[in-house]
């Protein structure tokens, strides 16, 4: 392979990375699609937890968004390892941290005790995230690292098709605990990524040099929004806050909608939320290639911009065709956006802060999306406006603010990771 790329005769580029490279990207792939099952699976049971526990659904939905709070404080922690020593092992704990509390939280004999672990999760969903973006786009190369960014970003919709097949399948069957029980499987991954994974070379390098030249970065959160760094910061956290809000705009409530106003069956709400989520998938590797070729401003605006007008397709009718499509449709834009989340905040930041930036400017956007779901039932139910409306304007709004922020973001289609030291260490460190 080596005398291929040296002499210039064309490589596939699959056959490009080596095999500790695929390695690296299997194990982030795997952290992330089987952390989005362990996630996603409470948005098709919060229904039945609330007839369970004899709680308002608005309650429920606050799990959900403490859930999603608590990802900053587990991003941020992971980010800092990562950065500080290495990216395999936050990985791991984090695997291990999510599939525990999503087991554990199965066996909930009141609804505080659910609320507790399920907020204890997001812990460790938001402590993948970071480690695991790094790890795979600080291994991967430069030609095919915005489409792999799509594929990997993109199957977060395959775990989210997986807890929708579970649930059509097993819901009746094995109850709500049950689905939650299967979320420790995941954990079993953690012993393939001891064994067969490697710390990326660019941040074994750069370590080296950081402790060769006295330049440790302790503090890499506070580096980001030194002067160099900064409007790439503040773009950042706008782009990432308006991106949740319209991912949890679009699927947060979808299933309680077609449960509780139109009393759809289990089967029938996995039907379109399996099928767009494998578009979901799909969309964000097509968009993925369009980043290798216009960039990874492009790939995201022009797919958001798309998404404002399918938006109404399936929430201004009550007809079940148009509610199936128009939702299949809108996962291959509005649920599209997302696939260059880890290529270009890891293309934003150099190595000695990678790892935290992407990890912070990511979940920070996790604190805002964590308050679509109980501002849009409480707008739904408490002012009786049923879901589809609230749903469809927070939609389209926060579709037109990431395609601002993105617009204001640099482009870095291209961008070599290097192991070079780029940032001085501050005064204090």
């Amino acid at each position: 392979m080596a005398a291929g790329l040296a002499s210039g005769t064309p490589v596939p580029w699959w056959k490009e990375p080596t095999k500790d490279q695929w390695y690296a990207y299997i194990a982030a792939w795997l952290g992330w699609t089987l952390d989005a099952f362990d996630f996603t699976i409470f948005l098709l049971i919060m229904v039945p937890i609330a007839k369970e526990f004899d709680v308002p659904l608005t309650a429920v939905t606050a799990v959900f968004a403490v859930t999603l709070w608590m990802r900053l404080a587990g991003a941020t922690a992971a980010g800092w390892m990562a950065d500080r020593m290495g990216r395999k092992g936050p990985l791991m704990i984090s695997i291990l941290w999510y599939s525990i509390c999503n087991f554990i939280a199965g066996f909930s004999p009141t609804f505080a005790f659910l609320f507790f672990f399920r907020a204890l999760l997001g812990i460790g969903m938001g402590a993948e995230w970071p480690a695991g973006a790094a790890l795979a786009m600080e291994s991967w190369p430069i030609r095919s690292r915005g489409f792999m960014s799509g594929v990997l970003q993109g199957s977060w919709g395959l775990g989210f098709a997986m807890s929708a097949a579970a649930y059509g399948i097993l819901y009746d069957h094995i109850g709500w605990r049950g689905l939650l029980w299967i979320g420790i499987l995941p954990a079993l991954v953690v012993v393939w990524i001891r064994f067969y994974v490697k710390e990326p070379e660019v941040w074994v390098e750069n370590k080296r040099l950081q402790k060769e030249k006295k330049a440790e970065v302790h503090a890499p959160l506070l580096s980001i929004f030194k002067r160099g760094l900064l409007w790439n910061t503040l773009t950042g956290i706008l782009w990432m806050a308006a991106a949740f809000c319209v991912y949890y705009s679009i699927w947060a409530l979808f299933s309680s909608y077609l449960q509780k106003e139109l009393n759809w069956t289990p089967a029938m709400v996995a039907f379109p939320l399996f099928w767009a989520n494998i578009v979901v998938f799909a969309g964000n590797c097509i968009w993925g290639l369009v980043a290798d070729k216009w960039g990874r401003r492009w790939a995201i605006m022009i797919p958001a911009a798309i998404a404002i007008f399918v938006t109404p397709l399936y929430l201004w009718t009550k007809d079940p065709t148009l509610i199936i499509w128009g939702f299949i449709l809108q996962g291959l834009f509005g649920g599209a956006i997302y696939g260059q989340n880890p290529s270009y905040l890891s293309e934003r930041y150099p190595t000695e802060v990678r790892a935290t930036a992407s990890g912070f400017v990511y979940h920070q956007g996790a604190i805002w999306g964590g308050f679509v779901a109980p501002v849009l039932t409480y707008f739904a139910v408490e002012m009786k406006m049923g879901f589809a409306l609230p749903m469809m304007i927070s939609t389209m709004v926060f579709l037109v603010i990431v395609i601002i922020a993105v617009w204001l973001g640099p482009e870095t289609k291209g961008k070599q990771l290097t192991a070079d030291l780029e940032i001085a260490p501050m005064p204090a460190e």
